[in-house]
């Protein structure tokens, strides 16, 4: 075979390996975020119609799919089952309405997907402890739940303490929106005064960010003499993946040695907790005094240090 033939085959195999690569690159990244995707479209659906009637065999059968494989990965993806995603989104667009609108509560509830003025009341004094008349008279909205917009491109690789660092205020708009993600998380909270205290947890050196690639999927708040925990949010696409270990392994080792580490949550049997109580529980905190917080009943937990290598050893941290 000629040079010059021999070179054109080589092109041409190159061109061919190329175009291979990149139909397998293209497979597996159709592949990876097609679950995504699909669960994007549910919530898509599920925004158009919190008016209507939204359990889960109607979305399914919306979006066909089955209602038992919708239900697996939903949660999975999302974090929390579609009837939590409904019922708190719903209510949060109806706590929007009881304090920027003057429509009756009757109206409200039926807007919001209620059947009954009754059911709507319940439901509502379930998840913001207060009755929607009590919740119009103070005139301070919050919200249980915003809006899910996932993220399609997650890394395969584990993540350790050591991909932390210390948040600069170059972080805060990428710090809100996973604020905005986990607001269920954290009841009564005022965006306002929580961005005032952000700044001021940052120029302390008391926040720290974890980051796969450019997305921000991890981010804590703390306090020191005595530690504590004021804000740790997950990316509901990782909250399964141990992240919350990595931030108390490198609070612990880095930032707040040999000190008990206190932080408060939902109490027992709240309805508004989407597992954070438990999270806390497997990370090895112990449950102490029941608080108030801002009018809303919470619970503190601790976490002691002695008991640090304990924890570390028996992880429940997953690399997937």
């Amino acid at each position: 075979m000629s040079e010059r033939v021999n070179n054109q085959y080589s092109k041409n195999c190159e061109n061919t390996n190329r175009i291979i690569c990149y139909i397998i690159i293209r497979r597996e990244a159709s592949y990876g975020n097609k679950t995504v995707i699909s669960i994007e479209t549910v919530i898509g659906y599920i925004e158009d119609h919190l008016s209507g009637k939204l359990d889960l065999e109607t979305v399914a059968t919306a979006v066909n799919y089955s209602k038992y494989h919708l239900h697996r990965i939903f949660t999975k993806t999302v974090g929390m089952t579609m009837h939590d995603y409904v019922q708190r989104r719903q209510l949060t667009e109806a706590a929007k309405l009881l304090v920027f609108s003057d429509k009756p509560i009757i109206e409200i509830a039926f807007i919001c997907g209620y059947e009954s003025q009754q059911s709507f009341t319940t439901a509502f004094t379930a998840m913001y402890k207060t009755s929607p008349a009590q919740y119009r008279d103070k005139q301070a909205f919050y919200p249980l739940l915003l809006r899910f917009t996932l993220h399609d491109k997650m890394q395969s690789a584990a993540l350790t303490k050591n991909d932390i660092r210390l948040a600069v205020m170059e972080d805060i708009p990428s710090w809100m929106e996973l604020l905005r993600l986990v607001v269920d998380g954290y009841p009564v909270l005022d965006e306002t005064d929580y961005l005032h205290k952000l700044k001021i947890f940052i120029r302390n050196r008391q926040a720290l960010v974890l980051k796969d690639g450019d997305l921000l999927i991890g981010a804590l708040a703390f306090g020191v003499l005595p530690c504590s925990i004021e804000f740790m949010g997950i990316h509901p696409q990782y909250r399964k993946r141990g992240i919350q270990k990595i931030f108390l392994d490198a609070l612990l080792e880095d930032y707040c040695p040999d000190q008990d580490i206190s932080i408060t949550t939902y109490r027992k049997g709240d309805r508004a907790d989407t597992g954070y109580r438990e999270e806390l529980r497997q990370l090895g905190f112990a449950e102490r005094e029941l608080l108030i917080e801002f009018g809303y009943p919470t619970q503190r937990f601790v976490f002691h240090a002695k008991h640090s290598e304990t924890i570390m050893t028996n992880s429940f941290v997953k690399t997937e």
